[in-house]
């Protein structure tokens, strides 16, 4: 399993909110979508920011964070080669984010605590 994990920022056109609102209503089902998504990833989160803020950690100002589950990195590479990605999503991606600022990283999970197994009890 190959995890991608990406650091957002927002198109500087949108609010926080309005950001938020398309990642999660409108990119979020549209990804769903890719049929190569189906056979090759094996979850997909986001998460966005809260309000609340911490006593003991400093956080910087992502909008939010997308992470995908991958089976393999050819897997990822026929999702985001798909001529449905192409078509639909990529360009749905221009319009919400900043990609000059989004980081991307991929890498294999290790479980230190909350192993599936565990979760799965």
């Amino acid at each position: 399993m190959v995890k991608m994990t990406m650091l957002l920022k927002r198109n500087p056109e949108l609010t926080h909110e309005e950001f938020v609102k398309h990642h999660i209503e409108k990119h979020g089902p549209l990804f769903r979508q890719i049929p190569e998504a189906k056979e090759h990833v094996i979850r997909y989160l986001q998460t966005h920011p809260i309000q609340e803020k911490s006593a003991v950690i400093d956080v910087d100002d992502f909008d939010g964070t997308a992470e995908l589950w991958f089976d393999s990195v050819t897997g990822l590479d026929k999702v985001l080669s798909s001529s449905f990605y192409k078509e639909h999503v990529w360009p749905d991606e221009l319009t919400f984010l900043d990609h000059a600022n989004t980081k991307v990283t991929l890498g294999y999970q290790d479980d230190i605590i909350g192993s599936i197994t565990e979760l799965k009890k």
